[in-house]
């Protein structure tokens, strides 16, 4: 586990109708504030990343589809600097991912079906506190590709 990076398991409530899908509660763990939700939309091996953001908590939930969601710590002083963490997102394995600044982060679709990546952020978004970087820079140690093991 990357230091600062929360993984929440979440709440699916089913009944005859359907499901409730619980994301995030201001008085839950990982909540910093309130910026803003979006919904990133990714097909199937599509990869969005890398991304840092200086100032904002990230925290990720995917209530349809599948991701494969990586982080980079690479922050000066980190007792985790160096390391590389994958987490597979979706319906079944539903949990909140808070993300603190300063942590490199990505996703790409997996399976066969666009996933809606839903991310309530601490604060609004502002181009100013936000860099990226190719998601195949070598300054990542990381392989997309599939793993077969």
């Amino acid at each position: 586990m990357i230091e600062g990076v929360v993984i929440t398991p979440l709440k699916q409530i089913l009944d005859e109708r359907g499901k409730i899908m619980h994301m995030m509660r201001a008085d839950g763990p990982g909540f910093a504030g309130f910026g803003e939700i979006y919904f990133s939309c990714v097909h199937p091996g599509a990869i969005k990343g890398w991304h840092i953001h200086s100032e904002m908590v990230l925290n990720y939930a995917v209530p349809h589809g599948n991701i494969k969601f990586v982080l980079y710590d690479d922050r000066e002083g980190s007792a985790t600097k160096g390391e590389l963490q994958e987490i597979f997102i979706g319906p079944d394995n539903y949990c909140l991912v808070t993300v603190p600044p300063l942590v490199w982060n990505g996703f790409k679709g997996m399976g066969k079906d666009m996933a809606i990546v839903a991310n309530c952020t601490s604060i609004a978004h502002r181009a100013d506190e936000i860099d990226r970087l190719d998601p195949f820079d070598q300054r990542i140690p990381y392989n997309w590709e599939i793993k077969h093991r």
